[in-house]
């Protein structure tokens, strides 16, 4: 005999306890890394492809905004801020129409960042 003694109950629990939250948290950074991956994947996929015909998007300037349009389908899109920022003081008209559907409660000025101004 070697003049150990075995391990106890307790020992067995408490190492297996452990050993399972390390497989848990391994497990978790795993799915982590592999969920950030397809994010990154989907949207190397997606970059400026229309999400109607998915062609390939082109940036023009509208008004001092650059918008994005789809040559295939004609589709244009805005992004955040930039219908506020297009539709400036004007509540009449197309632009405020849209403005005014979305909800903008506030109009920006061509080149006035969000937050600023009012």
């Amino acid at each position: 005999m070697s003049g150990t003694k075995p391990p106890s109950n307790e020992e067995e629990e408490y190492f297996a306890r452990i050993e399972r939250e390390q497989r848990e948290k391994l497990r978790e950074r795993i799915e982590a890394d592999a969920a950030a991956e397809e994010a990154r994947r989907l949207k190397e996929l997606h970059w400026m492809r229309c999400a109607k015909c998915g062609g390939v998007m082109e940036t023009h300037q509208f008004r001092g905004v650059a918008i994005e349009q789809c040559p295939s389908c004609g589709g244009v899109y805005l992004d955040a801020g930039e219908l506020q920022t297009l539709a400036g003081e004007e509540r009449g008209g197309m632009v405020g129409a849209f403005a005014e559907f979305f909800g903008v409660k506030r109009f920006r000025r061509v080149g006035e960042k969000e937050g600023e101004g009012k």
